[in-house]
């Protein structure tokens, strides 16, 4: 095989055929959708979900729970992740994302106590756990709720 005799793969490179363009088309008239009935027609069809009129499964199915729409998703840390600092560092929101400790601060960030942390450091955080603030604490730091 030479590169002159290269051809392309059969599929993907095909031309989509145009339905309903004439008889010599293969796809004209009924433009592949039949004679009669729904899916026949413009704008026919059913909805998604929809059963035949038999009851949907969504409405079949319990309906449990509830959600709320102003709840706060927190972007968590875990004290462990501070050690990273160096000792003296004042760790903000911005400085934990801009070192991609955290993606996105969410509706804040709540520092956790998972694990310890052996520097010194002044963490500003919109939420505490009361293990983590004694962590900080008891490796000389600060906390401070903004």
């Amino acid at each position: 095989m030479k590169l002159h005799e290269l051809k392309p793969s059969h599929g993907p490179n095909t031309a989509r055929k145009r339905v309903g363009r004439g008889q010599s088309s293969g796809k004209g008239n009924t433009a592949g959708r039949g004679e009669h009935g729904q899916n026949s027609r413009s704008g026919g069809g059913v909805r998604p979900g929809f059963e035949g009129g038999q009851n949907p499964i969504y409405k079949r199915l319990p309906k449990r729970g509830f959600t709320n729409p102003t709840r706060k998703e927190f972007a968590i840390v875990n004290v462990e992740k501070l050690n990273r600092f160096d000792t003296g560092t004042e760790v903000t929101p911005e400085l934990l994302i801009e070192t991609g400790v955290v993606k996105n601060a969410g509706s804040g960030i709540k520092i956790l106590g998972n694990g310890s942390v052996d520097k010194e450091l002044t963490v500003k955080a919109n939420k505490f756990s009361a293990s983590a603030a004694k962590a900080i604490e008891a490796a000389g730091g600060k906390t401070e709720v903004i």
